[in-house]
């Protein structure tokens, strides 16, 4: 009796420890899934390469970074020959501009004290002025791929390339292009007014051998090659994220960790802290315009902007409606409770990602820290003392 007592005891507790191990693993297996199917995936930044990539058809030298200068300081472009690329992109602001949508034609001064002549009926422009600085790396992702014929440009993304964006403004009425010419003219009447002048017919042969007669595809290439040049890719972070662990203090790395586990490098990720995708984030219109800015495809979406040098590319966002990079933050901390301050963009429409940040107030002033580290006053900023075509260089800057 005894022993057939011990025996059905020894079986139960076989049973029993089959059965804990048989629930163990199941409820493993449940985590396992879980975690596949739920990863949490904030993001990476990494530092800028050394080197960009260009266009097989456009190769970079000294001779067209140069031409491509002259051309970006020369109001010739425009059509009353009163504006520039650099008007709305100059070096003082990191090729960027302190107002907050620009003025291009018939505007003077340069920077927060340009204004428009007067009488005027041209509107402002569209969208804030972003910096050109490391355009060079548009489209970069976070393994370093990136293709420059297909870099994404503006904030609504309708141009691919900086030789293509090259041309737009010089087209577009309120940035370059003015009363005088139709869209369909300025082209041709900008290639006339180059051919027209020696010194410019004698710098294209040289930066296109062979080439019989300057043409539109010539300049914008000029153009592209010279903001291809603009680099500034040895910023505090860069140096840390490439070795030198000295380059950041302890709060400015707790600013970036902070930065990452927030959830902004979900968007602002990869060596630009862009991910160079539209986002609805519900951000005021410009009261400066007559109609409101519906962005990418007319959903009320603008491209992720890049980071880097936002210390000195004030005012922010497509509308240039957030003045400090406090209210920045504190616009993202406010997304989930407060009304948003677009009226035209439904809270069921904001990107998903945006309702995932966790921005704490309190956190604020150590993630600015970090964002400041991403700073690199370092580039080319040399302005030409004069242009071929003996126009104000720049543009009515004064």
């Amino acid at each position: 009796m005894q022993f057939r007592f011990a025996l059905c005891f020894i079986l139960f507790i076989i049973i029993s420890v089959l059965f804990m191990n048989s629930c163990k693993s199941g409820n493993n297996n449940k985590l396992e899934t879980k975690k596949k199917t739920n990863p949490v995936d904030l993001g990476q930044i990494s530092a800028l390469p050394d080197s960009f990539r260009f266009p097989a058809d456009n190769p970079p030298n000294k001779t067209k970074i140069e031409l491509g200068r002259l051309l970006f300081y020369d109001p010739i472009l425009s059509g009353s020959k009163d504006v520039s690329c650099a008007t709305c992109h100059h070096p003082e602001f990191m090729y960027a501009e302190s107002q907050e949508i620009s003025i291009g034609v018939n505007g003077k001064g340069l920077g927060e004290h340009r204004k428009f002549n007067s009488p005027n009926d041209i509107p402002f422009t569209k969208r804030n002025a972003q910096s050109l600085l490391n355009t060079a790396f548009n489209g970069i992702d976070v393994d370093g791929n990136y293709t420059p014929e297909k870099a994404p440009m503006f904030w609504d993304l309708r141009a691919s390339g900086l030789e293509a964006q090259a041309q737009l403004p010089i087209k577009t009425f309120e940035e370059m292009r003015g009363h005088l010419f139709e869209e369909a003219q300025i082209s041709d009447v900008v290639v006339k007014r180059l051919t027209a002048i020696t010194a410019y017919r004698n710098l294209f042969k040289k930066a296109f051998p062979g080439s019989a007669a300057i043409t539109m595809d010539q300049i914008s290439k000029l153009l592209a090659t010279f903001q291809r040049s603009l680099i500034a890719n040895n910023s505090r972070f860069d140096q840390y994220k490439r070795g030198n662990k000295s380059a950041l203090s302890n709060r400015e790395i707790e600013g970036m960790n902070l930065f990452i586990s927030t959830g902004c490098a979900r968007c602002h990720n990869g060596p630009m802290l862009s991910d160079f995708k539209p986002h609805v984030m519900g951000v005021a219109d410009n009261e400066k315009l007559a109609v409101s800015d519906s962005g990418f495809q007319h959903y009320y979406a603008f491209r992720t902007p890049s980071l880097r040098n936002l210390r000195f590319t004030r005012p922010y966002m497509h509308s240039g409606k957030i003045q400090t990079l406090e209210n920045v933050l504190t616009f993202y901390e406010d997304l989930k409770g407060k009304e948003l301050p677009n009226r035209n963009v439904n809270r069921e429409n904001l990107d998903p990602l945006a309702l995932k940040l966790k921005v704490d107030f309190k956190n604020i002033s150590t993630i600015i820290e970090f964002l400041n580290t991403l700073n690199d006053e370092h580039f080319d900023k040399k302005i030409p003392a004069t242009v071929p075509s003996g126009l104000p260089v720049g543009g009515r800057l004064k």
